[in-house]
């Protein structure tokens, strides 16, 4: 059978560290976590920053936009700014740039002022995600590594789930601005513990950047771009139906294929796309896009449906959600020490099944269920993340030799990143065309020919008239409560539909699980068989 055997130190020298690991994964998680939590935060305060700043919600959007956009175009690019300047030295200013951007983006006095602060940001935190996934693969032992990457994913996985407590939480208490405020204190820590504790491996010291591949540079940021808008604005003007979407995809599409082949032609490209020689990365990379539609799409629809479907307030619907972490943290020490002990398809499998019975449970959903219903849903899901991110994150990487790790951990991450932007997309545009839809079909059972129909209707009439309600009154309170139960059901099932939906995902992930090559840890190295 095939193997896939983790790089030990002929294919790229590893340092081994002055000081205990865990200190350097304290130190490099600080940031992430701090990036990672911010998009969620942010997400929460939009309707307050657009009152605040005079913007509509549509506007306001757009502090999420500019952000995206940024973060994806410096993701890929991290692995040449490492080897330029030194990884250290270019953690800590990525660390300096969004820590001081975060303390512009809550000074904002106007709309224009919080975009730029926010773009800037994103440049700044675009780095922070593959750096650290690069610096704790390095810094622990390849039979360690299941390990590190669990610690890695306490701030990818758990910090979006608490982003929403947090960020409701200060917005109600104090006020939006603390939502980038928070990032300060967190943001001089990380500083200060990077600069103490970690450095740069022989390889990194003696490597040769080259000249920046600016074509490739650009050609990334256009369509980058272009994808991040069309998902942000295609349900709003109709997809394809609007003649902007339509030119939008075109140059997409051209920018991209542009794009490759100038990174397959050149000698020394932005991004090295021979990395998707490994079979395990490329299939990695199609797995960690389609669970980040998965996780994001969830992220997303949660919240959304306590706070639209059943009145609850941004910090209600926060603390609803917020077992996921637990789930999460649950899962990181377990699933951290059985990556370097058996197959790690096997535990990948078993968080893809995990999450698929978790989101056909959320698909049970009625507008009677209490804020604990799916209590034991939520925190399955954030198990089931934790079995899928940890594996599979080790798994796409281990025959990567340590050189490459850089360039791949930026793609990984993008394409994760994308995953989530699609992923969010979809749920939405299916919430609204969905909704539609079920609204037409239920209203072929409420017609005037319908007895049951008008024994009802007829029933809510005389109980309001007996509450005092005239006759005329009554017919019209009555008909708006079947109007508003009526659209309140066709909400409902376009959110089932979604979890559902998101159910299939999984399930179709799971075969692409078995085409990896197994993974395994045995006599304190993992590797193949």
């Amino acid at each position: 059978m095939a193997t896939q055997a983790i790089p030990t130190a002929q294919s790229g020298a590893r340092a081994r560290p002055q000081v205990n690991p865990w200190l350097i994964a304290i130190s490099v998680m600080l940031a992430t976590f701090m990036e990672v939590l911010d998009t969620s935060i942010a997400a929460v305060a939009l309707p307050y920053i657009a009152g605040s700043l005079s913007a509509s919600n549509d506007e306001a959007t757009w502090v999420l936009t500019s952000y995206l956009v940024a973060n994806a175009i410096f993701l890929p690019a991290s692995s040449w700014f490492s080897r330029k300047f030194g990884r250290k030295r270019y953690l800590i200013t990525c660390i300096v740039i969004f820590t001081a951007s975060s303390f512009m983006c809550g000074a904002a006095t106007t709309l224009a002022i919080i975009l730029l602060a926010r773009a800037v940001q994103g440049a700044g935190g675009g780095a922070l995600q593959p750096l650290s996934q690069s610096i704790l693969l390095e810094t622990f032992p390849p039979e360690k590594r299941g390990i590190a990457m669990a610690v890695f994913a306490l701030g990818v996985v758990v910090a979006p789930v608490l982003g929403p407590t947090l960020g409701g939480w200060l917005t109600d208490t104090y006020s939006w601005r603390w939502a980038f405020y928070i990032n300060i204190p967190v943001g001089v820590f990380a500083i200060f513990m990077i600069t103490r504790y970690v450095e740069d491996p022989p390889y990194i010291k003696h490597a040769k950047a080259g000249k920046l591949d600016t074509i490739g540079l650009g050609l990334l940021a256009i369509w980058l771009a272009c994808l991040q808008i069309i998902l942000d604005k295609g349900q709003e003007d109709d997809w394809f139906g609007a003649t902007w979407i339509r030119y939008a995809t075109v140059i997409l599409i051209v920018s991209f294929v542009a794009f490759i082949i100038r990174e397959v032609r050149h000698n020394s490209p932005l991004v090295d796309l021979r990395v998707f020689r490994y079979r395990n990365f490329t299939l990695g990379c199609i797995l960690i896009a389609m669970f980040g539609a998965v996780i994001y799409g969830l992220v997303t629809l949660l919240p959304l449906f306590y706070q639209e479907l059943l009145g609850y307030t941004a910090l209600a619907a926060g603390w609803a959600v917020s077992p996921r972490g637990i789930g999460a943290i649950l899962a990181m020490p377990v699933i951290g020490l059985l990556t370097s002990k058996m197959d790690n398809r096997w535990l990948i499998f078993f968080g893809f099944a995990l999450f698929a019975g978790a989101s056909l449970w959320f698909g049970e959903a009625t507008l009677s269920i209490s804020q604990w219903s799916f209590l034991w849903a939520i925190i399955i899901s954030g198990f089931g993340s934790g079995c899928i991110f940890v594996p599979l994150s080790t798994t796409a990487m281990g025959g990567i030799p340590n050189e490459q790790i850089g360039n791949a951990s930026g793609l990984y991450n993008l394409l994760r990143n994308i995953g989530g932007s699609i992923g969010i997309a979809v749920v939405n545009t299916i919430v609204i065309r969905r909704q539609q839809l079920h609204r037409t079909e239920l209203s072929h059972h409420l017609s005037n020919t319908n007895p049951n129909m008008q024994n009802r209707l007829m029933a809510v009439e005389s109980y309001l008239h007996s509450r005092g309600a005239s006759p005329a009154d009554a017919v019209h309170q009555a008909q708006a409560l079947l109007e508003r139960s009526l659209n309140g059901q066709a909400a409902l099932w376009s959110y089932v539909d979604d979890f559902r939906g998101l159910a299939l995902v999984c399930l179709i992930c799971i075969p692409l699980v078995f085409a990896l090559k197994k993974t395994v840890g045995r006599g304190g190295v993992s590797a193949g068989h």
